[in-house]
């Protein structure tokens, strides 16, 4: 992983840059930032992801003429976490500078968080809570880690869901995705939805990039709304469409290395052997160990992760809880009364009891009034 300064700008190719961001450093009140994208495609200027901080903001507004003429703007946000959303307010500033029409497009399925970071930032806390350490409740855990993430301004002017855009089919290659297309079809939005519900990857045709966000943070998603299947999807049709000379490029979002060909193809591996390898740990570690004690597993896979790697781009005891609570699930434990610091086991293979068909003799009558209810609330149809 390649680590620099926050703000500076990586020369992609001559319509394209990297604008880099920086780690979390929760003790010294450091958010992270995720890199940003500047891409020219004709005459629109296309940035992926804004970040966060006014620092971010400055680089990224400085960055905008690095990469040619543009009389247009396109905002795309690949997912709703506070480190990649706080300055989406920049192209309505941008818009207004320069006299240019803007657009702003984000997941529908991300949109709340959004909106509402902390509720978003509580959830995930409340699922480690007695499992890993957290500084103080979830509820003020999740108000202290937002607060670092100022000024927050994922919304503008222009905001609307990508969804309310009709869907197309789209193809890397050999690989077949669904999504929506923009500048002429020069800039494809990729429907991924691995590290968060609505995370999306974004194909640019005239520099033959995909830029993959948080997809490859790791080889498990860390989020409570992360789905493991869909982020080694992705990782693994990306890695396809490498091979078969259909992208050429790969960047992503927490780590500034531009990789290309066989090693963007080699990084996308790793990250699927890093997925294989976790999932084998955590057989493992509870292999005759059930009922299984959720803080020891914490313990166990963080000393796994030292030999694994995969810990994602901010490693830390909170997010290793996190990452490992849905390791957890993956291999089909489950929380005893579906409290996550209680003790988790594999359901018992029980077959359902019988079921009976239509009620007889008296009771009928409950079963008729509560049709007849049904049918004049107007819910059978």
């Amino acid at each position: 992983m390649t680590e620099t300064p926050l703000g500076t700008v990586v020369a992609i190719d001559d319509r394209t840059v990297l604008v880099t961001g920086q780690e979390l450093d929760v003790a010294h009140e450091q958010p992270d930032v995720g890199h940003a994208l500047v891409h020219r495609a004709g005459d629109v200027l296309v940035l992926v992801d804004t970040g966060v901080t006014e620092a971010f903001r400055a680089a990224l507004k400085g960055a905008v003429d690095r990469v040619g003429p543009w009389s247009r703007l396109l905002l795309l946000t690949t997912h709703g976490h506070t480190d990649h959303v706080g300055n989406n307010d920049l192209v309505d500033e941008l818009a207004a500078e320069r006299g240019v029409p803007a657009e702003h497009w984000a997941p529908a399925r991300d949109l709340e968080q959004m909106r509402d970071p902390v509720s978003y930032w509580e959830h995930a806390f409340a699922g480690i809570s007695g499992v890993a350490p957290l500084p103080a409740p979830p509820a003020l855990s999740a108000r202290k880690v937002v607060s670092l993430f100022q000024p927050m301004h994922p919304f503008g002017a222009t905001t609307r869901a990508y969804e309310e855009r009709p869907l197309e089919r789209l193809s890397l290659g050999s690989v077949r995705m669904t999504g929506w297309s923009f500048a002429d079809g020069a800039v494809r939005v990729l429907r991924s939805q691995g590290h968060t519900a609505g995370h999306v990857v974004v194909h640019l045709r005239d520099s033959a990039l995909v830029h993959l966000g948080d997809e490859a943070n790791g080889g498990c998603g860390a989020m409570p709304d992360a789905d493991q299947l869909k982020l080694h999807s992705v990782l693994g049709a990306v890695a396809t469409a490498v091979g078969e000379g259909a992208v050429t490029t790969v960047t992503q979002a927490h780590d500034a290395t531009v990789r290309r060909g066989p090693d963007a193809v080699a990084h996308l591996d790793e990250m699927l052997d890093q997925a294989v390898a976790l999932q084998q740990a955590a057989l493992e570690v509870t292999d005759a160990r059930e009922p299984v004690d959720p803080k020891r597993f914490v313990d166990d896979i963080t000393a796994r992760l030292a030999e694994i790697g995969g810990g994602g781009p901010n490693p830390n005891p909170v997010f290793t809880g996190m990452m490992s609570v849905n390791l957890l699930a993956a291999i089909g434990l489950h929380p005893a009364r579906g409290e996550g610091d209680r003790a988790w086991s594999r359901p018992e293979q029980e077959n359902p009891a019988p079921v009976a068909g239509m009620p007889h003799g008296l009771a009928l009558l409950p079963a008729a009034a509560a049709m007849a209810g049904w049918k004049l609330r107007g819910r059978d149809r």
